[in-house]
């Protein structure tokens, strides 16, 4: 089916060794990139100094939009256990230091939403409230620290079932500084593996919250990270919906074989979506 929109402007996720294989792409047009070197503990303590170095070295005459993918490893901001909790919260706060050294102004946090809670919410009293207070527990000072910086942390889907879930979570903060991200590939896995709506009700339901994009392809057996294209997604009916979002967010492919970069940039001009 013909697609009579404007085309949207998408980037890339690259470690920083990986954006000189892409530079003029990149460059050329000043598109978005989201660094994914800050996301482990290795990262953000003995080689925090030496990625950001490596980080500002190669994104030398980028002038545009960035971000970084945050710290996830075993970082789950709904901790049960109350000891931990303050160490997430301490991670979370040096991947903020990271991403303004590198000039970022979005950080990509995973979400604390699952089959498991969608199926359970109703089964024990106040099972939504003491959810979401474990989280604010963990999050509050992030929250301001990212507001002090002017960095808007935006909260991606990974096990999301109700897409609803995670934006009333976002929406409790208050905060222009927390935002939603959606990942196209984990929005239809959670499909073919939980029920959950398609890719693009994930897109519509975040509506003016959306602020970040992560464009992949999948079979909906595993998340493949496979280049637009290759997988089960529609992407004509994906980009309808980023195309009534009013709220510009950052698009990005995010491919396990950065080589297939361009061959999913190809494939989604083809069909007259991105330029």
């Amino acid at each position: 089916m013909p697609f009579h929109q404007t085309p949207l402007k998408i980037g890339a996720c690259l470690k920083a060794s990986e954006i000189g294989d892409h530079r003029d792409w990149l460059f050329d047009d000043q598109r978005d990139i989201e660094l994914q070197d800050f996301g482990s503990h290795l990262a953000l303590t003995s080689e925090l100094e030496d990625r950001i170095a490596t980080a500002n070295k190669a994104l030398d005459g980028h002038r545009g939009r960035r971000g970084i993918h945050g710290p996830y490893e075993g970082l789950d901001m709904d901790n049960k256990d109350p000891e931990l909790r303050p160490l997430i919260t301490v991670r979370f706060l040096k991947g903020l230091e990271a991403a303004e050294r590198v000039g970022a102004r979005q950080m990509v946090l995973h979400s604390p939403y699952s089959r498991w809670y969608q199926w359970n919410r109703l089964a024990k009293p106040n099972y939504d409230e003491t959810k979401l207070d474990r989280i604010h527990d963990v999050m509050v000072p992030v929250v301001r620290n990212a507001e002090e910086r002017g960095i808007t942390l935006v909260i991606e889907n990974i096990l999301d079932v109700d897409p609803s879930s995670r934006r009333m979570m976002v929406d409790s903060f208050g905060s222009q500084y927390v935002k939603l991200s959606v990942d196209t590939g984990h929005a239809h896995l959670a499909r073919r593996m939980s029920g959950a709506a398609p890719v693009d009700y994930f897109i519509r339901d975040a509506g003016r919250q959306l602020a970040h994009v992560h464009l992949q392809d999948l079979d909906g057996h595993a998340d493949r990270h496979w280049a637009p294209g290759e997988g089960e997604i529609h992407w004509p009916e994906v980009f309808r919906a980023l195309s009534d979002c009013l709220s510009k967010p950052h698009l990005l492919l995010e491919l396990r074989r950065k080589s297939d970069i361009p061959a999913g940039f190809a494939y989604l001009k083809g069909l007259g979506l991105v330029q």
